[in-house]
């Protein structure tokens, strides 16, 4: 008794043709680039940097959980409190932001009493930076009331010269 074993029609000609172009695609893309020295997209730092965009405003902030709930945003060059995140204020991205912050603190080692550094740019940008990993979160790419909400932070700041 003879079994024949056939793998023929597993995956149809057509599927393993444009598995082949797509990997071709990427291998010609890379290739491009690499040959034709195609720059990779600035970030908005090294763009600021090369423009010589100066800041307008800056504030450096400090996040504070307390035990009920609310996030107290602290200036942390003054002591004084730029704003409290009461427990159910429609805040969430002010939250994930710093959440995300605090995570990424945490996982290197470091606490939370280093500031950030929320800048406003000649050129509108809003960034937070975190003053020790120096990790940049562009505010603006998240929408404007978004934006909003860090912007809040910047009243009655210092301005820089």
């Amino acid at each position: 008794m003879s079994a024949t074993h056939s793998h023929e029609g597993m995956l149809p000609r057509g599927t393993l043709m444009i598995a082949g172009a797509l990997v071709a695609f990427a291998l010609t893309a890379t290739t491009a680039v690499r040959v034709f020295h195609i720059p990779p997209v600035a970030s908005p730092v090294a763009l600021r940097t090369a423009e010589h965009i100066a800041p307008v405003q800056t504030r450096n902030i400090r996040f504070i959980d307390r035990k009920d709930g609310a996030v107290v945003i602290q200036d942390s060059d003054t002591g004084a409190t730029a704003y409290v995140i009461e427990p159910g204020m429609k805040t969430g991205f002010v939250r994930a932001v710093m959440r995300g912050l605090a995570r990424d603190r945490m996982m290197r080692g470091i606490g939370s009493t280093p500031p950030f550094t929320l800048t406003l740019w000649k050129d509108g940008q809003l960034s937070l930076t975190d003053t020790v990993t120096k990790r940049t979160t562009e505010m603006t790419a998240f929408g404007t009331d978004n934006r909003a909400a860090f912007l809040i932070l910047l009243a009655n700041a210092g301005k820089t010269q």
